[in-house]
């Protein structure tokens, strides 16, 4: 089936197998790997990315065809200019991971829950991340993470008002 597909501001048009996995095609088709598989099963979101900029999805139980004519944003498309995005410098400053696996998943679903809460709880934000398994951190240096982003992010508004004035 012929796709077309926009990932990190890029149209990808290809020709899939109805049943190519949408984290397959991501990894395989268009050289983006930072989106990682790691349960084939939706249970550890390691592979889960940003649709249509406001929905996070399992990429590796959903299909490429059902992202046709859709955005789809990746790990990698997440750094501004060179510059990493705030959740990435967050979890860099805040310790928030160690193999690194399940981060890429972390920073997506983390996206996601800022773009629709600017100022989560931690209650919140645990529960927006209990779809994400970590083996490794014990989660609350990838809480702290998420806070430090949304404090930085609800800052930016006010900075760039600031400095236009």
């Amino acid at each position: 089936m012929k796709i077309s597909v926009t990932v990190n501001g890029t149209v990808y048009e290809r020709d899939v197998e109805p049943r190519t996995l949408l984290a397959y095609f991501l990894r395989e088709d268009c050289g983006l790997t930072g989106t990682h598989v790691g349960c084939d099963s939706s249970s550890c979101g390691c592979c889960v990315v940003a649709m249509d900029g406001n929905r996070a999805v399992k990429s590796c139980t959903m299909f490429a065809v059902q992202a046709d004519g859709h955005e789809i944003l990746t790990v990698e498309g997440l750094e501004r200019g060179g510059a990493l995005h705030p959740l990435q410098q967050a979890f860099w400053d805040q310790h928030g991971l160690q193999c690194g696996y399940c981060t890429p998943g972390m920073l997506m679903t983390s996206y996601v829950l800022l773009g629709h809460n600017p100022a989560p709880t931690e209650l919140e934000i645990r529960e927006a991340l209990s779809g994400n398994l970590c083996r490794c951190t014990g989660y609350q240096n990838i809480v702290k993470a998420v806070q430090q982003a949304a404090e930085h992010l609800s800052a930016e508004p006010a900075a760039v008002a600031a400095a236009g004035e």
